[in-house]
Order: C-alpha cells, then sequence, then structure tokens
C-alpha cells in the first residue's frame, strides 16, 4: 500500500504498485515519489551506472579505427556499409522500389489490411513522391553497379550520387540506432542531465534539460540520430508539441566529423576549433530566437497523449532541496530500476525504425535529388541569393555576390553551401568563406535529411513552417555571424 512521505505529504509509490497500477514513471512528481529501498537502490545505480557508461561509450566517444577518427557508433553502421557494399545498396534500392508500389496499392487500391493502414495517412501525391524515389535509385544503383548509364542530371556525383549515398547512410544510422538507444534512454543517463541541465535550458532555450541529450548526441553522431531521440521522447511523453519542434530543429545539428569537412571545404581547417564553436555557439543563440517568435511559439503545450502542460510540469521538472546532482541521480537509479527488459525494448525500438525507414529513405531520394537538381541546373538559388545582398551590404560582408547563392541553397542539402564556394577559395575573403560555413552549419533544416526524416516520422510540423524558420535561421545566422566574422577575421 502506498505510504506518505512525512516532509512532503507526497504519495510513496513501491515497485509492486508502479507496476500493478501501471503509472508513468516520465512523469517526474510520479518518478520523484518513488521509494527504494538499500537493495533496490543498489541495483538501480549499478544499472545505471553500467548501461549508461555503454551509451556513453556508443554514442559519445571517439575512436580512432584504421586512421579514421570516429564515434563508436559512427564505426558500426561505416563499417557495416562497406562490409555490404553493392549488396546493401541494392537491398535497400529494392526496398525503396518496393516502398513506392506498395504506396500506390495501400493508398489507391487497398481498403483494410496492414499495407492499407501504412499508407493510409498520407497525402494523395506521396505515392507519386515514392515511386519517383524508386525511380532515382534505381537509375543510380543500375548505372552504379552495371554497364548502365542513367541520365547524368539524375545519377551524377552532384546530384543522385550524393543523394543515395546519404540515403544508405541514413537506412544504417536508423537500423543501428534501433539496437543503441533503449542504452541512452532507458537508464537515467537523461533523467540525469536533465536536471543538472533545467536551470539553463528552460529559461534560455524554452526547453527542459533532458533536451541537453538531444544536442550532444546529434553534435556527436548526425543529424537524424537526434530527430529520432525527439521524436521517441515526444511519444513517450517527455516532451510537449512545442518541446518536440524546438528540440528537433533547434539541436539537431550535424556531427562534428561531418562539420570538419564542411570546414575543410571552405579552406578554414586550419581555425577550425574556431570555426566549430562559434557555429555551435550561433547555433545555440539562433534556436534560443526562434523558440519566441513564429510560428514555434505558437506551438501547443501538449503532450503527445493530449494532456495539457501545467505550470506544476514545470516546477516538478526543477531539483528538489536536495540540489540538481542528488536529484539528478536518484531520478537516474530510478529509471533504471524499473526500466524495462533491454530485449523487449531493443525489440520495440527496431520495430519503431522499421517503420519509418522506408518512408524515410524513399522520400529523401526524391525530395533530396530533386532539390541538387535545382540547385546545380537552374538559376532559382542564385535569384534567391540575390536578396541577400542588400542585407550583406549593410553588414559590410566581403565578396557579396559571390556568396550569396550559398545561402538559400541551404535548404537542399547542408554541404551545398561551401561546395558552392569551393572552386573560388582562394579568391574569396576569409571572412565571406566563414560566413558561409558557420550560417550552414547553423541552419539545420535541409531536404535532404532532417527535413525529410522529421516529416516521416510524424512529428508535430508542417512544410510550410520549416521552410519559414529556415528562412528565419539563414537571416539570424547571417546578422550574428557578420558579427563575429567582423570581430575575428576583419
Amino acid at each position: 500500500m502506498a505510504m506518505l512521505n512525512q516532509v512532503s505529504g507526497k504519495r510513496i509509490f513501491t515497485k509492486q504498485e508502479i507496476l500493478e497500477k501501471n503509472l508513468d514513471i516520465e512523469d517526474l512528481p510520479v518518478l520523484d515519489s518513488i521509494l527504494l529501498n538499500k537493495k533496490d537502490y543498489s541495483e538501480g545505480l549499478i544499472k545505471s551506472i553500467v548501461f549508461t557508461a555503454i551509451a556513453i561509450f556508443i554514442f559519445f566517444v571517439p575512436l580512432s579505427i584504421n586512421g579514421e577518427m570516429d564515434i563508436t557508433f559512427g564505426h558500426i553502421y561505416n563499417g557495416i556499409i562497406d562490409i555490404t557494399g553493392n549488396i546493401g545498396l541494392w537491398l535497400i534500392t529494392l526496398l525503396i522500389c518496393g516502398t513506392g508500389i506498395a504506396s500506390v496499392y495501400g493508398k489507391y487500391i487497398a481498403k483494410e489490411g496492414k499495407v492499407y493502414d501504412y499508407f493510409s495517412g498520407d497525402s494523395p501525391l506521396h505515392p507519386l513522391i515514392y515511386l519517383a524515389g524508386g525511380a532515382f535509385a534505381l537509375l543510380y544503383t543500375l548505372t552504379a553497379t552495371t554497364s548502365f548509364k542513367g541520365p547524368e542530371i539524375i545519377v551524377g556525383s552532384s546530384t543522385g550520387g550524393t543523394i543515395i549515398s546519404i540515403g544508405v547512410q541514413v537506412f544504417w544510422i536508423i537500423l543501428v540506432s534501433s539496437f543503441c538507444m533503449p542504452f541512452l534512454l532507458n537508464y537515467g543517463i537523461i533523467d540525469f542531465v536533465g536536471s543538472l541541465m533545467e536551470p539553463l535550458m528552460r529559461p534560455i532555450f524554452k526547453l527542459p534539460g533532458r533536451a541537453a541529450v538531444n544536442a550532444i548526441a546529434s553534435f556527436v553522431s548526425s543529424s537524424s540520430v537526434g530527430v529520432l531521440i525527439t521524436n521517441k521522447l515526444f511519444r513517450r511523453g517527455v516532451y510537449t508539441e512545442k518541446e518536440a519542434v524546438l528540440v528537433a530543429t533547434g539541436f539537431s545539428a550535424v556531427s562534428i566529423g561531418f562539420a570538419y569537412m564542411v570546414i575543410k571545404t571552405a579552406d578554414l581547417q586550419d581555425y577550425f576549433i574556431q570555426v566549430y564553436f562559434i557555429s555551435l555557439l550561433m547555433t545555440l543563440i539562433i534556436s534560443a530566437i526562434i523558440a519566441r517568435i513564429p510560428p514555434f511559439n505558437k506551438k501547443r503545450d501538449v503532450y503527445a497523449n493530449g494532456r495539457q502542460q501545467t505550470k506544476e510540469d514545470l516546477i516538478d521538472a526543477r531539483s528538489s532541496e536536495a540540489g540538481f546532482v542528488k536529484t539528478g541521480v536518484d531520478r537516474a537509479v530510478k529509471k533504471a530500476f524499473l526500466a524495462p527488459s533491454l530485449i523487449e525494448e531493443i525489440k520495440a525500438s527496431l520495430m519503431e525504425s522499421l517503420e519509418v525507414i522506408p518512408k524515410v529513405v524513399t522520400t529523401l531520394c526524391c525530395v533530396g535529388t530533386i532539390a541538387l537538381i535545382i540547385a546545380e541546373n537552374t538559376p532559382v538559388f542564385q535569384w534567391l541569393g540575390s536578396l541577400f545582398v542588400p542585407l550583406f551590404n549593410i553588414l559590410k560582408v566581403p565578396n557579396a555576390v559571390e556568396i550569396a547563392p550559398s545561402f538559400p541553397v541551404g535548404i537542399a542539402e547542408m554541404f551545398l553551401p561551401v561546395l558552392l564556394i569551393a572552386d573560388k577559395v582562394a579568391a574569396l575573403d576569409i571572412g565571406a568563406r566563414f560566413l558561409v560555413t558557420a550560417v550552414s552549419i547553423s541552419q539545420i533544416l535541409f531536404f535532404s535529411e532532417t527535413i525529410v526524416v522529421m516529416l516521416s516520422a510524424k512529428l508535430p510540423l508542417k512544410l510550410w513552417e520549416l521552410v519559414v524558420v529556415f528562412i528565419e535561421r539563414t537571416i539570424i545566422g547571417i546578422i550574428i555571424g557578420s558579427v563575429f566574422m567582423h570581430i575575428i577575421f576583419m
């Protein structure tokens, strides 16, 4: 039977009561009110330490293997890509083509069943997107592995070649992360970090402290991992709609490894530390501003189950009188002790990933390829870039005309802005190269990965909102980046 805490007057639940009553341990008042005896506390502490150590090793510890420096997670999925080679490419291509064909049946022909359930919620346009993605993937794979030669505009290294390669990576990132994320999500590290970061995250970013884990995971692993973690925590009731949207669009930045590749392409590798950490700071400042302006400040403070967030929820997220560290440790221990079976959680995570993968990768192949074809073969982004020239002139940005097209093109693929200036870096002022690089890293939203993953994961987002926020992040990034440019490079 539940007891009362003599100090707080709150009910204290035992593990048996939690299991019997199916209490929500993501609800922090419930979690804080749980009482563990010494034996259970020790068991939870050991589980939290061991499984958190595994999560840190997988997602946050860089290793050098055969001269390649990456985190363990990166070595795993890149190793699988290398091992599977063309066979893996063909399997993913067949999955993409199959998704296109199945979408037509599920959307227009079937009246019930699993295929109908999977595709019935899509718009009438989605089957065309899936079919186009399948066609693009098949043309590229045939060209890459046989004597067949597809249209260069589709299969070239600057269009379909780039996107299909990203699609293969995203496929394995999602699949491998389904095995690894239970270690990160279930054993208390999020609750521990959340307790420590709540005093900082809530007033600055309008977010719970637990969002800091998403940010770290994105910076050291990949944007897709950050989005997937956010989606899982939203579905579990950790984030409200507004919080999930702000975390996914504000903290799912590219990894350190990819950022280095971008910085090197702009010939700024000698300034890597300065450029990367300024870009990181810019990302955080922009995200704090975006949280306070439309359209995202209008998002609902409602959890996935429909419950409205209350002032009590915000108060309960704060550390108790015991202090930040003690509260964080207690929450981590309780979550670890009450965690479901690891095998069952991995199975559930794998099933969730298998539901997401077909639509994510197929949509990516279509939308990403079309976006790069437009960027590479039309003057659209140059026209759009010309709109930024007056702003550059006001901010006294050098080489304004030359670098202007790099800023709108980032919505297609975050690597494109620096690729557009790669052949003329020697002629461009270092300040101009810095601005292109820093803004491209802090834009976050691009069709070749993050936008597609966010929409496919069914986060409470609309496409027009993502486009508007991309423009906002770009303009704010240019202004803030120009200040740093003048301080450091001018």
